[in-house]
């Protein structure tokens, strides 16, 4: 039977692995769509547009908002970023998977929508304070002034785990992995995931009343 497509949530504070891991699930699964955000930050050396993220200007990004266009939108760090709706409802009612790498206020925002029936969301902690700071200093992708941002937002970020569907403390990225896929296999097996039961267990009414 067909199933209708989920909204995989994974969010962490900066330097969890949310974003090594949601590389690692589509790798699991190449049917799981990546959610492309829009955001109005500069492109970073190597990324593409449409890739990565889809780079707009301020003025645009604050249009699609006032239009409905974006299914959640935050600012961070002085730049906005958002989701399209279209493509995720596209998604959705064609059984496809839709996996977002967002802070808690998407999160929030994407789960008090109207899709938040077929929403999955999961926190990712780290397994200390130091280990995160090493992380990011390993990462080698902001200065010093981000990285000290980043930190001091981070506590922010855990604070909000309580709001989520599972919490995974990511002190292992292979056995994080494998939590990941044993809790999005049984989700899309949730009864809400699965439009066809009603007709099914119909025509198995049918069926007794016929034998009897």
């Amino acid at each position: 039977m067909k199933r209708r497509g989920l909204l995989i949530i994974l969010s962490s504070p900066s330097g969890a692995g949310k974003s090594t891991l949601a590389k690692r699930m589509r790798d699991w699964d190449p049917d799981i769509r990546f959610s492309v955000s829009a955001t109005t930050r500069a492109p970073r050396p190597g990324e593409v547009d449409g890739r990565e993220y889809h780079f707009i200007d301020e003025p645009a990004f604050k249009s699609q908002v006032a239009d409905g266009e974006m299914l959640e939108h935050a600012h961070v760090f002085g730049n906005f970023y958002g989701s399209p709706r279209g493509p995720v409802q596209e998604a959705i009612d064609t059984g496809k998977d839709v996996l977002f790498d967002i802070d808690w206020q998407g999160a929030q925002q994407i789960t008090n929508s109207t899709l938040s029936a077929h929403t999955l969301s999961i926190f990712l902690l780290p397994p200390s304070i130091r280990e995160l700071r090493h992380r990011l200093e390993k990462r080698a992708q902001d200065d010093p002034a981000t990285i000290a941002r980043r930190m001091d937002k981070s506590w922010d970020e855990i604070s909000h785990w309580g709001s989520y569907d599972y919490v995974l403390v990511n002190d292992n990225l292979d056995a994080t992995e494998e939590q990941l896929k044993t809790i999005i296999t049984a989700t899309r097996l949730r009864r809400s995931q699965q439009p066809d039961l009603t007709g099914h267990v119909r025509s198995l009414q049918e069926e007794f009343e016929e034998l009897s």
